[in-house]
């Protein structure tokens, strides 16, 4: 595939858009050009929905097994391809060479779960009340469905939904960000390889009010699986509730971890910086509120500045960089902004600037620490998505939980202590859908459940066994072998 232009991926074939409008794909640690993206409009979409239903009866009647077959073979490809992947990732997203390896590692092991789950999506057989009644449970896939994923996980996000709902035999449209379309023209390449018969997978480029409402509106559309901003997730999820869609929404984040008295300061130092800041902290589950206990707060922060300012910023694909750009001008503006802001809230401890010199052409930023940081702070309630840390000072175990629990979020949270009752308290109380006890609030796998509490998400969990709720109905199937006349009453 030419990289001068990406074209949408519509029955199999590359396509342009009829519009003939194009926007640049730009490298965020250089602004150098990559090449050039169509822009389409609802006449791609129509197209793109109707290759998708085309499609569909009969990946719908091929074997689970088999459909599961097909993405074992994308995984491999994709593993053999890995080096390639994660450094057009790098190069378009930002984010380090080893964070970008990470991502397409994470991408192949989803790819491997659910096609094992081709051979384990189990229904129930279940006793009747009556003789000679058999009733038992499958399921079914929902038909068409859209994929509307972002540019931070360009790779494994589009991948994670996919391989879920292909292998419960659904057909999909994907819409990704605009921002990250080589990625997207790569996962097209490798699912294509792997076998994928043409017009179950198809990519449409554009922009998200006008690819991502025509797919919401589209009648033959069964169901939207979203990850993005709270804004957007919202509008869609109340959009599809009108039109009798099946809707899923990852949204934001604004995750805590907790350093009680006793804990490992220099693996809570370490797992702060790491999570606050690796992927320039443009991860839903990046840490971005560093919760303390007064009485150690002092040599903590001591460590997490050293460490902070210790980091490799630069371009991505140099040799050692930790930190990489924000992936664009807008991104880069809205953290600039909460640094002014925070600058008039809190005490800046370090970063707080656009970084210059030779990162001049880049959307680079110091990785950033606030301190004296209270509760009621817009650093501290809105999420920011770039390398900026909050720091709350508490005075007890009690308080930190319910600092921590002070959010309209609720994805992923930590707790760095040695008290094995404090960790079940931990447990107990803390209002996220993920928790992680001594390590950092980045980081899952593949066969686990993901997704958050209150206003992080709805409609169901992504990845993991759970993953399949979402992409199948359920069919209950009553087989009556009496040959004869029911006589009992029915209600």
């Amino acid at each position: 595939m030419d990289m001068d232009l990406i074209r949408n991926f519509i029955g199999g074939t590359w396509q342009a858009a009829a519009s003939g409008r194009t926007q640049d794909n730009l490298n965020p640690a250089s602004g150098a050009v990559l090449g050039k993206v169509v822009a389409s409009g609802a006449d791609e979409v129509a197209a793109a929905v109707g290759a998708a239903k085309a499609a569909l009866p009969e990946w719908r009647s091929l074997p689970a097994p088999r459909r599961g077959e097909i993405l074992f073979r994308a995984a491999a490809i994709l593993r053999r391809r890995k080096d390639e992947v994660a450094r057009a990732l790098t190069q378009e997203e930002g984010k380090s060479l080893t964070d970008a390896g990470g991502e397409v590692q994470r991408a192949i092991n989803c790819l491997e779960f659910s096609a094992g789950e081709g051979r384990r999506s189990f229904g129930q057989v279940i006793p009747s009340e009556l003789p000679s009644n058999l009733i038992y449970t499958r399921r079914i896939p929902l038909g068409v469905v859209a994929l509307v994923t972002p540019w931070n996980f360009p790779v494994a996000i589009p991948v994670w939904k996919a391989a879920a709902a292909l292998v419960c035999g659904n057909t999909i449209v994907l819409k990704p960000a605009s921002s990250t379309p080589w990625c997207a023209l790569l996962i097209s390449e490798i699912l294509a390889e792997a076998g994928m018969p043409a017009g179950v997978w198809n990519v449409v480029f554009g922009p998200g009010g006008v690819v991502g409402d025509t797919l919401v509106n589209h009648p033959d559309v069964a169901a939207i699986s979203f990850t993005g901003s709270n804004d957007i997730g919202q509008r869609l999820y109340a959009l599809g509730a009108t039109r009798g869609k099946k809707v899923q929404c990852e949204m934001g984040g604004k995750n805590a971890l907790i350093v009680l008295d006793d804990a490992d300061l220099d693996l809570a130092a370490a797992a702060a910086v790491q999570g606050a800041f690796y992927s320039s902290g443009q991860r839903c589950t990046a840490t971005s509120r560093l919760v303390v206990m007064a009485n150690v707060a002092a040599p903590l922060l001591a460590q997490i500045r050293e460490r902070t300012e210790a980091l490799k910023v630069g371009d991505g694909l140099a040799p050692g960089v930790q930190v990489g750009p924000l992936v664009d001008e807008k991104q880069l503006g809205t953290v600039l902004k909460y640094i002014e802001i925070g600058k008039g809230e809190a005490r800046l401890l370090c970063g707080g600037e656009r970084l210059k010199g030779e990162l001049a052409g880049g959307y680079f930023v110091a990785p950033t620490v606030f301190g004296e940081v209270s509760r009621d702070h817009r650093l501290a309630r809105e999420e920011i998505f770039g390398p900026v840390l909050s720091v709350l000072a508490v005075t007890d175990e009690a308080e930190a939980f319910a600092v921590a629990n002070d959010s309209r979020y609720g994805l992923s949270s930590s707790v760095y202590t040695r008290d094995v009752g404090r960790v079940f308290r931990y447990i107990d109380q803390i209002e996220t859908g993920i928790l992680h006890v001594n390590s950092p609030t980045v980081g899952g796998e593949a066969q686990v459940p993901f997704g958050g509490l209150k206003e992080t998400g709805v409609g169901g969990r992504e990845q993991g066994t759970t993953a399949l709720d979402f992409f199948t109905e359920w069919q209950s199937i009553y087989i009556d072998y009496t040959g004869s006349r029911r006589t009992a009453s029915f209600y």
